[in-house]
């Protein structure tokens, strides 16, 4: 099974930008619980044009990270393993067991409280994290299981921007959700045109982006509209979506998700922190990554195999499923994400971005021994 030349390099960006994840982290904890820790703090809220620095990185410069999901999502559809609906119903089964199952058991666990609006935060599953994490396994790992993880994190991914876009909308002004989706259809009517240069489809980008911020739906969902609205083609080289698609990805690894990391973890860890993993909120989170994530994959993955909706691609065996599913416990940059969407309560969005924490270190650490386990035997030849 041969990797395309994009994948290759998604895989090889994502894996690099998953440890630079990893660092950004242990950085940012660092500083905000050493004695500049203050300064350190501050510095993430400052004035920039209107808004903090903090609040132009989740709103704006994420909004460039899920164009690039969008431009994923897409070239899976079109070409990839969502092309075929027996290649795609594995990693869907997948996927949807691993957003019902942890947001199900956050519900029983907090439901009629004031904590069951973050039911959403345990449902996703950090891409990069997730691969950088897999990537640690060097040349034992399968082809196919590199593909599930990757297909498995992109439906994750678009399951969270639905979550998003239906759960986390307070208030919307029709007006200017009505602009920008007019103007989406008038990049969709470019697309038919077939007009290929890209500055049109990103004026008109941010021109949507400006609405949506302004409409009340979060505005990061102009990203994976506009992806769609961006002229495929036939896919290849010389594609509207390829080259942009090829750009953004060392920008967004190398540069957005680390500044997402360095603004919205630095928590100062204060004493007695573990009481707040053992409240209802903090246990949700943990127990739906940790443990639902593994569960809903693998469950979800080995009914549908057993039911004959799939079957399992050349490479990968049952067992690979429940490492998978662990990995898919990392939830990182889209949970904190949600976490931020789902309350106004600092307290509580410290103590879910904790949580959060914790459950994506203990996932990342059983799925890499699962899969070291599952995976001793391999040779090198299985790439």
């Amino acid at each position: 099974m041969r990797l395309t030349r994009l994948f290759h390099h998604f895989f090889e960006s994502e894996k690099a930008g998953g440890l630079l994840l990893i660092v950004a982290t242990v950085i940012s904890l660092m500083l905000a619980n050493s004695p500049y820790g203050v300064h350190y703090i501050a510095f993430w809220q400052n004035d920039l044009a209107g808004s903090s620095i903090t609040g132009w990185i989740n709103d704006a410069l994420m909004a460039v990270f899920f164009l690039l999901i969008g431009l994923e999502l897409e070239r899976e559809i079109y070409q990839g393993e969502l092309s075929d609906i027996k290649k795609a119903a594995l990693p869907l089964f997948g996927a949807l067991g691993g957003m019902l199952v942890p947001a199900g058991i956050y519900l029983l666990m907090n439901f009629g409280t004031d904590s069951a609006n973050g039911a959403g935060i345990p449902m996703a599953t950090d891409i990069a994290f997730a691969i950088g994490i897999l990537s640690l396994l060097g040349n034992r790992v399968p082809t196919a299981l590199k593909v599930f993880l990757t297909a498995l994190a992109v439906i994750d991914d678009l399951g969270a921007i639905i979550v998003i876009a239906v759960f986390y909308t307070k208030s919307i002004s029709f007006l200017n959700l009505g602009l920008s989706l007019a103007i989406f259809v008038l990049l969709l009517i470019f697309n038919r045109l077939k007009i290929r240069n890209l500055i049109p489809y990103l004026v008109g980008g941010i021109a949507m982006w400006w609405f949506m911020h302004h409409s009340g739906v979060h505005a990061t969902i102009t990203g994976v509209l506009l992806a769609f609205a961006i002229p495929f083609g036939n896919g290849n080289e010389k594609s509207t979506s390829y080259i942009l698609q090829e750009f953004l990805h060392k920008p967004v690894a190398f540069l957005i998700l680390p500044l997402f990391a360095l603004c919205n973890t630095a928590i100062v860890i204060e004493a007695g922190f573990e009481t707040g993993l053992t409240t209802l909120a903090g246990l949700g989170i943990l127990v739906g990554l940790v443990i639902g994530k593994p569960l809903g994959i693998f469950g979800f993955s080995y009914a549908a195999t057993e039911l004959g909706f799939c079957r399992l691609p050349f490479g990968l065996r049952r067992r690979h499923l429940l490492g998978a599913g662990m990995l898919g416990g990392i939830g990182f940059t889209m949970s904190i994400f949600i976490a931020l969407l789902a309350y106004d309560d600092m307290h509580m969005i410290n103590l879910s971005k904790m949580a959060i924490l914790v459950a994506s270190l203990l996932s990342g650490i059983l799925g890499l021994g699962c899969l070291s386990l599952f995976l001793r035997k391999r040779g090198s030849s299985v790439n």
